[in-house]
């Protein structure tokens, strides 16, 4: 099942309710640009490699590819976080909990986004949907745990690959260069980044892009009153649609983050930025092909980490990372706890 482009529209002009939904979804994107995506140039950015402008644009460019190729390809992610929960068989009750449920994301990470740390929208989304399906249900009927342990399996992967992947990039990278005269290799590794960050950023729309676009056609279904689709189709306007609102957040937004996740955590050279890429890469293909949904923020800054301590522990600032940890392991219960509240508060005033 499918929404064609005039169907949605047309719906458009005569909801009110779907014009919410669509404007609270899109907004959870746009903060997913100012949040997620400048991870995936991050590295690009801060050895200098390209410049913001041009990385910001070759981001959304490779975005919408990332999006559009993979979910040709394999649309599991978005099936995987469509089925996350159940919101019960009343599309009106369940529409109010999945907006109170966006709502609450877009409350988190834009305060996150304001300390310049970055947050990972991915568990916030699957943590603000959660919290509202169990406001709804009053209990944890709501919640499909044969999904949510996926998730779980993606935090582990992406914590132990993406490390792991980072240190051995870096190393295999100093292992065939040794011998190498170093300004040499600069011309390589600057264009090898950029070629990093286009790949990033491709990996990001393949993962965060298929993870909106799955609650988009929740929200679009439940204003139809089909509270009950299992099966559908994403159509090529809605990953043009949330390409481009992903790529405007991070024109907005997306330089508090680059400099955390880029210049503060570990400070690096071209080659380091280049492993960090090529292992974030990898971590995040595996997952996407898997169908598991992981944190772009978390996979790019654990490989991140990785390249750095492969030189030695103190290269990493362990001072940034540990308020990047505190609030990913925050943001479960702490969003989770919104959606719930606001879950509440919906269904209370509407």
């Amino acid at each position: 099942m499918t929404v064609s482009l005039g169907e949605f529209i047309s719906q458009l002009g005569s909801s009110p309710v779907l014009v919410v939904t669509v404007l609270l979804t899109l907004g959870v994107v746009l903060v997913n640009g100012w949040t997620d995506a400048p991870n995936a140039i991050a590295t690009c950015v801060s050895t200098q490699a390209i410049s913001a402008k041009a990385a910001i644009l070759m981001a959304a460019v490779f975005n919408f590819l990332g999006v559009f190729v993979m979910t040709l390809v394999n649309a599991s992610v978005a099936t995987t976080i469509y089925n996350m929960v159940d919101f019960g068989g009343n599309p009106d009750d369940a529409l109010v909990a999945l907006c109170a449920s966006l709502f609450a994301i877009v409350v988190w990470a834009t305060a996150a986004w304001w300390f310049g740390i970055p947050t990972s929208e991915s568990h916030a989304l699957i943590a603000g949907i959660s919290g509202a399906a169990i406001a709804l249900h009053g209990g944890m009927g709501g919640i499909n745990g044969s999904e949510w342990i996926k998730v779980i399996y993606g935090l582990g992967l992406s914590t132990v690959l993406g490390f792991g992947f980072g240190w051995l990039a870096v190393k295999i990278v100093e292992l065939v260069c040794k011998r190498m005269d170093r300004r040499k290799t600069l011309g390589f590794f600057r264009y090898g980044q950029v070629a990093g960050g286009a790949t990033m950023a491709f990996m990001h729309g393949a993962q965060d892009g298929q993870k909106f676009m799955g609650v988009f056609m929740l929200g679009v279904f439940l204003v139809n009153g089909q509270a009950n689709v299992s099966n559908f189709e994403i159509p090529i306007w809605l990953m043009v649609l949330c390409s481009a609102v992903m790529a405007l957040g991070t024109s907005i937004g997306g330089h508090r983050i680059i400099k955390s996740v880029g210049m503060d955590m570990v400070k690096m050279e071209k080659y380091q930025g280049f492993s960090a890429d090529i292992a974030g890469t990898g971590c995040l293909l595996l997952s996407s092909v898997t169908g598991i949904p992981v944190s772009t923020t978390h996979t790019k800054t654990v490989a991140i980490m990785g390249v750095g301590a492969a030189r030695r522990l103190s290269n990493v600032n362990w001072g940034v990372v540990r308020e990047m940890v505190l609030t990913w392991i925050l943001t479960f219960p702490g969003c989770g706890l919104i959606g719930f509240l606001m879950a509440k508060l919906f269904m209370w005033l509407f």
